[in-house]
């Protein structure tokens, strides 16, 4: 009876010989092994993703798999390093064929962890501007915006930046509200409410989306400015002079536009489309040519106001008071005039 042989003591089968003959190859039978040997140099041979390595981090040795290294952030150093056995070697070994690498051993072990299972954590007593560092010098961007957003929440509020509301509120109470210019400054989604703003030159500024509630905003220069989609909810606007400003979408619910001793705030040919006006007093208001489709003027006082050539197509003035109001021209196509407070017929005044 012949003693079976398990098919990895023996050679691969080749040509007149099978997996139950002798172990021992007959002398110049050919075998692929052999043939694949001769034929030239062998090919590179590719890094198995188990592959177990060691690195010797500031003497600490680390021991961990190809495939951590590889695969979490392929475009970091280590990855390169290894990304293809003996391409590159990251550098010398030590006795125990570790690879040497000369960084910090205590803020490397949390970003090995971070390329094992792909969280952050570290000890209370590490410092994250040192892990930001070497996440840095390792090249894992995406554990870099981690790391800057824990530094900063752990600075002192004094040395955090300032913001745009800082910096306005800082010049105004150093220039003790004379006149400031803020012409073509781009103060974009800044959050200004209940500020004292008057005489301010917002010519051709950026305001969009800003946060203007209950603001003083009486007196300023906001023409051509760009206010759109900005909150100015109960703020205060007499005497503005708001020339072509964009104030699409933007809230002037419960705003405050009449001046006592009679000057005219001056919104003429504003945008002030899709806007909502809803219960502000906008009494003797110039807003001729003013684009108001879609605006919300539910229950506003207009008394007095220059509305010539406005366009009001689709425009809600339920409730609204239009005594003594300037309309020659306007565009009341589909316009909402329910519950006003004067008929229309009655309203128009030609000046």
């Amino acid at each position: 009876m012949s003693k079976k042989v398990s098919t990895s003591d023996c050679p691969p089968s080749t040509s007149g010989y099978s997996s139950s003959s002798s172990s021992k190859p007959t002398p110049g039978s050919p075998s692929k092994d052999v043939s694949a040997s001769s034929s030239g140099p062998p090919a590179p041979r590719v890094p198995t993703p188990y592959k177990w390595v060691s690195l010797n981090v500031g003497g600490k040795v680390f021991t961990t798999t190809l495939s951590t290294l590889l695969n979490k952030e392929p475009g970091s150093m280590l990855a390169r390093m290894f990304a293809q056995e003996d391409a590159m070697c990251p550098s010398d070994k030590d006795a125990e064929g570790a690879y040497l690498i000369d960084r910090s051993s205590q803020y490397f072990e949390p970003i090995l962890n971070y390329l094992r299972h792909g969280q952050l954590i570290f000890d209370g007593h590490l410092s994250p501007e040192g892990i930001l560092e070497e996440a840095k010098f390792f090249g894992i961007e995406g554990l870099i915006p981690q790391l800057e957003e824990l530094v900063r929440q752990q600075q002192p509020a004094e040395d955090l930046p300032l913001t745009r509301r800082d910096v306005i509120s800082a010049l105004i109470k150093t220039s003790q509200m004379t006149e400031l210019r803020f012409q073509g400054v781009n103060l974009a989604g800044a959050d200004l409410r209940k500020l004292d703003l008057r005489h301010i030159n917002f010519k051709y500024a950026c305001l969009t989306r800003c946060n203007l509630s209950l603001a003083n905003l009486n007196y300023c220069c906001l023409e051509r400015a760009d206010l759109s989609f900005a909150n100015l909810e109960g703020a205060q606007l007499l005497s503005v002079k708001g020339l072509c400003a964009n104030m699409e979408g933007a809230n002037l619910q419960g705003c405050n536009f009449e001046d006592p001793t009679g000057v005219r705030s001056n919104l003429e040919g504003v945008n002030l489309k899709g806007a909502c006006l809803e219960n502000s007093n906008m009494a003797g208001v110039n807003l001729r040519v003013a684009n108001l489709r879609n605006a919300n003027l539910m229950n506003c006082n207009l008394r007095a106001a220059v509305l010539a050539g406005a366009d009001l197509e689709r425009c809600n003035l339920s409730g609204s008071d239009l005594q003594e109001a300037n309309l020659r021209g306007a565009n009341f196509k589909d316009a909402q005039l329910e519950l006003m407070l004067t008929p229309l017929h009655m309203s128009q005044a030609i000046r």
